[in-house]
């Protein structure tokens, strides 16, 4: 989910994605996770890609969101959303005294 909101945000290439994502936070995501990640998306429909020439090596191929990829980043955020509100629920109920240490 979070590589499709990072491309609904903008095209990217692959090297940009991984420093983006390095940037919001995701300091042990490496190229290798990325790269195997985004050709799934491709595959299965929810990114498209081109081209674009470099002026410092080999063409770059940037990914964007297809409509499935929209789709997909729109129903993975409800799900999450609905994860995250339940676990929230379990989290802030009070919980009885703890036992003290030695008894």
């Amino acid at each position: 989910m979070v590589l499709l909101h990072l491309l609904a945000e903008q095209e990217s290439y692959g090297y940009e994605v991984v420093q983006r994502l390095q940037a919001a936070g995701f300091s042990d995501v490496l190229e290798g996770t990325v790269y195997p990640a985004l050709s799934r998306l491709q595959r299965e429909g929810r990114l498209a890609t081109r081209l674009v020439a470099s002026p410092s090596g080999p063409a770059r191929k940037y990914y964007r969101l297809t409509a499935a990829g929209h789709d997909a980043l729109e129903a993975g955020t409800a799900t999450w959303a609905r994860h995250v509100a339940a676990v929230d629920s379990v989290l802030t109920r009070p919980l009885p005294t703890a036992p003290r240490k030695g008894h």
